[in-house]
């Protein structure tokens, strides 16, 4: 499974008002996971091709991380059919491996110029896995 993972360190604007990380920062380092590991797999040519937007997010919160903590997002993709990749994301403490986070998305390949949906091409698969996807 080809995956990609970033760390982050808890800093004080991660916190909301009961001193652990805010909603809205987790949704933002699953985008920036995700976003992280096209710009690492596709050719500067590909990225000028496609682009990709979110249809649906789901996110499940096991637990809260807190000022300091260090934290690993994981990501990779589950499987894709036609313009649409199902990508999963887990966010965990870096130092228990406890998971906090898991998030599935599903994002829909783009053509920037139409901006309509454009089905993903085999050369994209093969970026992330070909053995993940279903046609």
């Amino acid at each position: 499974m080809n995956s990609f993972t970033l760390t982050k360190v808890v800093a004080p604007e991660d916190l909301d008002a009961l001193n652990h990380v805010n909603n809205v920062r987790y949704l933002q380092w699953i985008q920036e996971v995700s976003e992280g590991h096209w710009m690492r797999n596709a050719s500067v040519a590909q990225q000028e091709v496609y682009i990709w937007v979110v249809r649906k997010h789901e996110i499940t919160y096991y637990d809260a991380a807190k000022l300091g903590e260090e934290l690993r997002l994981e990501t990779h993709i589950a499987a894709s059919k036609g313009p649409i990749s199902v990508r999963k994301v887990t966010i965990k403490n870096n130092k228990t491996n406890a998971l906090l986070v898991s998030a599935t998305t599903d994002w829909c390949l783009v053509s920037p110029k139409t901006m309509k949906p454009a089905r993903i091409p085999e050369e994209i698969k093969l970026l992330f896995n070909s053995s993940e996807t279903t046609t």
